[in-house]
């Protein structure tokens, strides 16, 4: 099974990521693009090892009940409702949205539910029958979000504030999740140093030494991570896309430090 590792083109490229690539084909690929071609971003990336990692621990069927946190307007609350699961999508309310610009992006905040389906990715009936909405401030989470399958989300938790208040979070969202329950949850990490790095502001940056100190706390707590800190080495891994953007864009520069995404996957303890 997947384990918590870093984004790389052969993950990209791997069969069973391209197989989910095809099913957000509908709000990616230009009508002349190759069919078998996936974008080499590492954004898709992200998306596309959520949805495997939970598919291979089946967590994606009827009936399952998943928590997504910072959704803004991405494609999984819609991929996973078209596979049977309720869908709680929450992202950060409105208020604070405004003070921390998110709502100047026509495409990183959701005020509802009404842009996540917009590629039609699950049938419109479905869709309004599993998914909800839900304005949730992710450094405060509400005490009545239990008892789901999985949770996920896609680079959120490094714009908390703080590098400690986003590992505070991934284990508090631990509490929203079953016994035996998946999070996936991904965000920044450096590769161009483990000394220095931005601790606080809109966006931290994660070194691994401070996923190492996560992981520990997530064990000491009776849950499950593996991290894989193994960085690709193909052309395409190595290449620092600044701007005017590429179409290759697994590593980026921010704040003067080159950075990829990172993918955490934590089980749950099944001890109640």
């Amino acid at each position: 099974m997947l384990q918590s590792q870093l984004c790389s083109a052969d993950s990209l490229r791997s069969p069973a990521l391209v197989a989910w690539a095809q099913r957000l084909r509908p709000m990616w690929a230009s009508g002349d693009r190759d069919s078998r071609v996936v974008m080499l971003h590492r954004k898709m990336w992200e998306w596309l090892f959520i949805a495997e990692a939970l598919r291979e621990r089946d967590m994606l069927a009827p009936g399952r009940a998943g928590l997504g946190f910072g959704v803004g307007q991405e494609p999984l609350a819609a991929l996973f409702a078209a596979e049977g699961c309720r869908v709680v999508a929450t992202d950060q309310p409105q208020e604070s949205a405004l003070v921390s610009g998110w709502t100047d992006s026509q495409t990183e905040w959701a005020a509802g539910i009404e842009h996540l389906n917009a590629h039609g990715l699950c049938p419109s009936a479905a869709f309004a029958e599993r998914v909800r909405f839900r304005a949730v401030d992710m450094n405060r989470l509400p005490a009545d979000l239990r008892g789901f399958d999985f949770t996920w989300s896609s680079c959120a938790l490094e714009h908390l504030g703080s590098l400690r208040a986003g590992a505070d979070f991934l284990v508090a969202q631990m509490d929203c999740l079953r016994p035996g329950g998946v999070a996936v949850h991904t965000t920044e990490y450096v590769v161009s140093s483990d000394e220095d790095t931005v601790e606080r502001g809109g966006t931290v940056l994660y070194r691994r030494r401070d996923i190492e100190d996560l992981a520990m706390r997530l064990s000491r707590l009776g849950h499950e991570i593996d991290v894989d800190y193994t960085e690709g080495t193909t052309p395409d891994d190595v290449h620092v896309d600044v701007p005017p953007y590429s179409d290759v864009h697994l590593r980026t520069e921010l704040a003067g430090y080159v950075t990829t995404s990172l993918a955490l996957v934590v089980t749950k303890g099944t001890a109640e």
